[in-house]
């Protein structure tokens, strides 16, 4: 079923989460540990990220060195599928531009549509590690808006190969991007908004948000893009802290505040299960708040630890 047709049915706020792929070489039931403790709160769907390829430096008997590409999280798509099929839930893989030619895309889309699945969250995606700026690849996207351009195309039937007359349509709910405190490399909210008008009129369907630990921030992101013409549903995306490294991580990693009254809390903590303490009390508040007002989803972002958003979950709804 598509993300949106969830939000439709649904009597009520509705609870999805998101996971990563395990690291290489790990076995898949690391990722399950970290589903099962969550699946007895009927997630409509679960997210699973795609990770970019990095680049590493292998010495050579020669003295020199040889550049490699390698992923540390491989398999998004797969997970998907093993995931779907485990826990009959729906999934939403991530696509990026990083990495991925439009014939590289195109390719991962029908591997989706084969796969029986509903819906894709189209991103950009981050830099590779190391480099200071987004480069796309040769003949790829460089922007989240051309990608999300070409999954609609392929929903209309419309593939690259102009050969292909009368082509199949896929049917893919698509997902994208939006930050409540703006994307780090917009100059303000404002031309932010623009961008993200600019993916909903390729085609979004729905907007799902960067972690945020101040509801207002997501009350007056709606209510801008309210005003700026988008009309799509925006799921509000949540991340309970829960270790002393990520008080300073989180706001560097994402560019997001912390508000003061959860700092002043934070900074009494000795420990991680201290941190953790305040973290849920914290993401529980969130929650009802966000219920009471309506969101019609809440999407927890769960770094394959689930300890913490299984406590917030029993509290909030």
């Amino acid at each position: 079923m598509k993300v949106t047709d969830h939000l439709k049915n649904a009597k009520g706020t509705i609870f999805s989460f998101e996971v990563l792929p395990s690291l290489k070489g790990r076995d898949i039931q690391d990722l399950y540990d970290g589903i099962e403790p969550l699946i007895e709160f009927d997630p409509s769907f679960i997210n699973v990220t795609y990770h970019r390829e990095e680049y590493i430096y292998k010495k050579l008997n020669n003295g020199l060195h040889e550049k490699i590409a390698a992923r540390k999280r491989p398999g998004t798509v797969s997970i998907c599928a093993a995931i779907k099929n485990k826990y009959r839930v729906d999934t939403v893989p991530h696509l990026i531009c990083g990495g991925f030619s439009r014939d590289e895309t195109e390719i991962a889309l029908i591997d989706m549509q084969y796969l029986g699945m509903d819906n894709v969250l189209a991103l950009r995606g981050d830099p590779v590690k190391g480099e200071g700026t987004f480069v796309p690849d040769r003949d790829g996207h460089a922007n989240a808006s051309t990608l999300v351009k070409q999954i609609s195309e392929m929903n209309h039937g419309r593939y690259l190969d102009d050969e292909i007359v009368e082509g199949i349509p896929t049917d893919f709910c698509i997902g994208v991007a939006g930050y409540p405190e703006k994307h780090f490399e917009a100059q303000n909210l404002k031309t932010d908004l623009k961008f993200l008008k600019e993916k909903v009129d390729a085609g979004a369907d729905y907007i799902v948000t960067q972690l945020f630990f101040d509801n207002n921030k997501y009350f007056e992101y709606v209510e801008a893009c309210r005003k700026a013409g988008i009309t799509v549903p925006i799921i509000p995306g949540l991340k309970p802290i829960t270790t002393l490294k990520h008080i300073t991580f989180l706001p560097k990693t994402f560019h997001i505040d912390i508000p003061e009254a959860l700092a002043d809390e934070l900074e009494k903590c000795k420990n991680n299960q201290q941190v953790m303490e305040v973290g849920i009390e914290w993401g529980i508040q969130q929650t009802k708040e966000l219920i009471k007002a309506g969101a019609p989803c809440i999407h927890f972002y769960t770094m394959g630890k689930s300890e913490a958003v299984k406590r917030i979950m029993k509290a909030a709804f």
